[in-house]
């Protein structure tokens, strides 16, 4: 087993990412910019969760093509196809991943959606 750690520096209560027997699996993804902004749309949010996720799998030797699996977590029903469509754009050329969505009751301040995977190592595809 192979700990990944978060690539800021900054002490956590988790680690970026556990790979294990040729699986990756990253920590949660939420939608905060490297200078802490948060979007305000849903789809921009969904955009960036997949492109923090997307440098974590990087990190760890993998990539979006490699995803085995994704739970996403969202805050509104109703903003469920707002995200699907934002998803959809995001993967546009890559193999879309097997996905569950549960809608939950909300988040830290203006998140609205986090996200969680398993992937294979690797790059093939990319």
């Amino acid at each position: 087993m192979t700990h990944v750690p978060h690539d800021d520096g900054v002490e956590r209560s988790y680690l970026a990412a556990t790979k294990f027997q040729g699986l990756v699996f990253p920590c949660g993804q939420i939608p905060v910019a490297e200078d802490g902004t948060i979007p305000s749309a849903i789809g921009e949010q969904t955009v960036l969760c997949l492109n923090n996720l997307e440098a974590s799998l990087v990190r760890a030797g993998s990539s979006l093509s490699q995803i085995l699996q994704i739970t996403v977590y969202l805050a509104k029903m109703q903003e469920f196809e707002e995200y699907d469509a934002a998803w959809r754009e995001r993967f546009s050329g890559l193999p879309l991943p097997p996905r569950t969505t549960l809608f939950v009751a909300g988040f830290r301040g203006d998140k609205r959606i986090e996200l969680t995977a398993i992937a294979a190592e690797g790059t093939r595809g990319e």
